[in-house]
């Protein structure tokens, strides 16, 4: 009763794929903004779809930190993932600089603002709420904190694209694990969840699943 998308490196996708066989949907991690054009090591949308794609993450925290993407760098590979026809997964969020400050709601605002493109549809897109602060360390925003930021996300998107901004999904991506995940997965306007360390254990994906399950 929940869907599962699997994002392995960009050499095991293929595979993925097919051992899949369709029973889970596999994506991609990042993908470039270009069709084609001499851009060496780089992957476009239409390669992960040819390998077997349906989706694909951009603007994760880690490329945004690491590799410099701006939001309007982010918003040209939502573009692509679009026509390459992949679901574009955006990933937004605040540092822990950003939330100490008051500045997250503003932070996430702005970058849905930015990394979000005109003509964005419910079918073709999800939001990702990342706190970057609570990537891999193992602390957690309360719940009454992810509340606040998913109820903003969905009156962002809301005022900006009406319905289909009311239909798109947002995932929480900030160090769910199996203690957590149902209570978070029930907090209004979360949709979901973008997991990360606990997906390399079988036992916390697989525990984190039976509780999207449940509250679906």
């Amino acid at each position: 009763h929940c869907d599962v998308l699997i994002c392995p490196p960009a050499t095991l996708i293929a595979l993925a794929a097919e051992k899949a066989q369709g029973r889970i949907a596999i994506g991609g991690q990042d993908c470039h903004a270009e069709i084609s054009g001499a851009f060496t090591g780089d992957i476009s949308a239409e390669m992960l779809k040819d390998a077997g794609a349906s989706a694909v993450i951009v603007g994760h925290s880690e490329r945004r930190q690491y590799h410099g993407e701006t939001d309007a760098v982010v918003s040209l590979k939502a573009k692509a993932a679009w026509r390459a026809g992949l679901t574009a997964i955006i990933c937004i969020g605040e540092t822990e600089q950003q939330r100490l400050d008051g500045h997250a709601l503003h932070t996430c605002g702005n970058q849905i603002g930015a990394s979000v493109p005109e003509g964005m549809t419910a079918a073709t897109t999800i939001v990702a709420y990342e706190p970057i602060w609570a990537i891999g360390t193992g602390r957690t925003p309360t719940y009454a904190e992810i509340a606040e930021v998913h109820d903003h996300i969905r009156a962002c998107l809301t005022k900006r694209f009406g319905a289909e901004g009311e239909k798109t999904r947002i995932l929480y991506g900030g160090s769910m694990k199996p203690s957590n995940a149902a209570e978070i997965l029930n907090i209004g306007n979360v949709g979901g969840g973008l997991i990360g360390g606990a997906s390399l254990k079988a036992s916390d994906f697989s525990a984190i699943f039976k509780a999207s399950s449940r509250n679906s």
